[in-house]
């Protein structure tokens, strides 16, 4: 063990732990859940204190030696070298406190043992004078949860969502020719193509991709370098334009300091705004699930138009049984994304005065929605999608004899006399054709060519 003091008084660590004071008394303050901030949040406050090393050091507030430690130890905290002395619980101080101080110590004793010293040695490197310079938990908190979300939207969520959308427009061109019955209030509608309905999934995913990437262009503009509150107080002039330009490179991303730091500081609406486009997505993807368990549901007494891949035996009980898997998974997924928007919600409007004190809470929910959701619908394109066959013949079944087929009657026979038309087809068991060829309303070629289901699906 070995004893480190913050301003509270003394602390007894595990000599082999990079963690200082202040995390210690976190670990022992909130054992809550057992949840940490995930990986790519860890990253991206490797990517703030790397950049914020450099920027003082530019600045000719860090000495060679001491920055050069410094960057290191972050550089390593970027690539997961210590992610298992990242130890505090999602439930924490406000703001993010313990997290960010969690991070300065790691770093500080990181650095300590690079220039030879032992851990715990702060005169070498210090996790607030040095590491934590010309930053405040305040600011740096919303830019690592802004910068891991947006890598987090780019590498993962967006080609998930591209993937998924080349899938279904691929479907839909191999379904075009299957005709079938379109169904509103789940009731016979007008005949369509089975491709058109696939087409429709396709272009909800591509509105989504839209909306996402708009709503993650907010993400770009950081509040780095306001420190407490947004006058940027004890960081030199330039050190704001100097760390945003050093996030630019180590990232790759074309951030820029927030307009109003003092705004950027005291809320989070970035975060709130992302989410809600999040839930936004979860609402197409519970669609386009539930239609595809819809349409598989059978084998013998459902819809039974699509035919899924089996990927796992369905029952414990009833064997042979396959079950929708991959759309059930997806639908839970999905649930989950709108309760973490919930949180993300309430946790974005607890912002009082100059700060939001719930910052971690919403980093957790919301960088989980993006990973489960990137997650999920890889595996429903791969294990789903790409699958999917239709059955034409029941497909057609449908289309022949949906007594909706009837609309087209309209313009010829009116609406009335097409009505009846379809009540006696559905109280004889005749199709729509037949009862009106009986009643000599139409002439049998004419009614052919008007009740063409293929005819009526448009272009």
């Amino acid at each position: 063990m070995r004893t480190e003091k913050d301003t509270l008084g003394e602390v007894k660590l595990p000599d082999d732990v990079y963690y200082g004071a202040q995390t210690g008394r976190a670990v022992e303050n909130f054992r809550i859940s057992n949840l940490k901030l995930p990986r790519r949040f860890i990253r991206a406050q490797g990517v703030v204190k790397l950049a914020a090393a450099r920027a003082n050091g530019s600045l000719g507030l860090l000495d060679r030696k001491r920055s050069g430690a410094i960057e290191k130890a972050a550089g390593e905290v970027m690539r997961g070298m210590h992610d298992a002395h990242f130890v505090v619980d999602v439930y924490q101080a406000g703001a993010g406190t313990s997290q960010n101080m969690n991070a300065n110590e790691i770093i500080a004793n990181r650095a300590i043992e690079l220039l030879g010293g032992k851990r715990g040695d702060y005169s070498l490197v210090h996790p607030n004078d040095h590491v934590n310079m010309a930053q405040s938990t305040n600011d740096t908190i919303p830019t690592s949860i802004y910068i891991s979300a947006l890598e987090a939207v780019r590498e993962g969520l967006l080609p998930a969502l591209e993937r998924m959308k080349e899938t279904l427009a691929e479907k839909s061109v191999e379904f075009d020719g299957i005709v079938k019955a379109g169904r509103t209030h789940l009731q016979d509608a007008v005949p369509m193509r089975l491709g058109q309905e696939f087409g429709g999934y396709a272009s909800a995913v591509k509105n989504d991709i839209a909306r996402i990437s708009g709503a993650s262009g907010s993400l770009l503009y950081l509040p780095v370098g306001g420190n407490a509150l947004g006058t940027g107080i004890n960081a030199k002039p330039g050190f704001r334009s100097r760390v945003i330009r050093e996030i630019r490179k180590i990232t790759g991303i074309r951030f820029e300091s927030c307009e109003n730091p003092f705004e950027g500081i005291q809320n989070v609406n970035p975060a709130l705004q992302l989410s809600a486009s999040l839930r936004g997505l979860s609402v197409t993807l519970i669609k386009i699930a539930n239609d595809i368990r819809l349409l598989s549901s059978g084998p013998r007494t459902g819809f039974a138009e699509l035919k899924l891949p089996a990927v796992q035996p369905g029952s414990s009980i009833m064997p042979g049984k396959v079950n929708p898997v991959m759309a059930e998974m997806l639908n839970m997924i999905c649930f989950q994304v709108m309760g973490n928007d919930t949180a993300i919600a309430y946790a974005a409007q607890a912002s009082q005065l100059e700060l939001n004190v719930m910052m971690p809470v919403i980093a957790y929910n919301l960088l989980s929605s993006l990973d489960i959701l990137a997650n999920g619908i890889n595996a429903f394109t791969e294990k789903c999608l790409w699958g999917i066959e239709a059955d034409a013949e029941r497909c057609k079944f449908f289309a022949d004899t949906s007594l909706a087929i009837a609309t087209a009657l309209n313009p010829v026979i009116g609406y009335s006399n097409a009505a009846g038309v379809s009540k006696e087809a559905y109280m004889t068991g005749k199709s729509v054709k037949q009862v009106v060829v009986e009643k000599g309303l139409l002439k049998q070629k004419e009614a052919d060519r008007l009740l063409d289901p293929l005819r009526l699906t448009g272009k």
